[in-house]
């Protein structure tokens, strides 16, 4: 029940919950620092490509500046649908990366953690595009 009678009680805006909101500035702020990784450490990046796609670098540069974009989309209540979809398109893109990391055991840069970890990897893709689905809703 919304109203714009002044007097009248507000309905609670679930798109802006006390919970909701750091959240969704978390998720902004994980997708900006990795965006801003692939664009300042490329090489970090680039053995996780899979030889079967063309120009790994321009394609790591161009993650790089859309994981940024996206992030920084998702604090905009005007832009978080653009945000919403962007993302889930862009954790699908980077999705066979992961898998290439994972099937070749290839760890970013010094980073030494159990093969474990990149497998387990895969299916966290899912739970950040379901964290990116809740974080991007919009009031309606």
């Amino acid at each position: 029940m919304t109203t714009t009678d002044a007097n009248s009680p507000k309905v609670a805006d679930p798109a802006g919950s006390k919970v909701r909101r750091p959240l969704r500035a978390l998720c902004a702020a994980i997708f900006i620092t990795v965006g801003v990784r692939h664009l300042t450490d490329p090489g970090l990046f680039l053995p996780m490509m899979p030889p079967v796609l063309p120009a790994p670098g321009p394609l790591v540069f161009v993650s790089g500046v859309a994981a940024v974009f996206l992030g920084v989309c998702l604090l905009i209540p005007g832009l978080r649908t653009v945000a919403r979809w962007g993302l889930l398109a862009f954790l699908v893109a980077v999705f066979p990366a992961n898998l290439y990391a994972a099937m070749e055991g290839i760890h970013l840069g010094e980073m030494t953690a159990p093969d474990w970890v990149l497998w387990a990897r895969l299916p966290g893709q899912a739970l950040l595009m379901a964290w990116v689905w809740w974080a991007s809703k919009v009031a309606r």
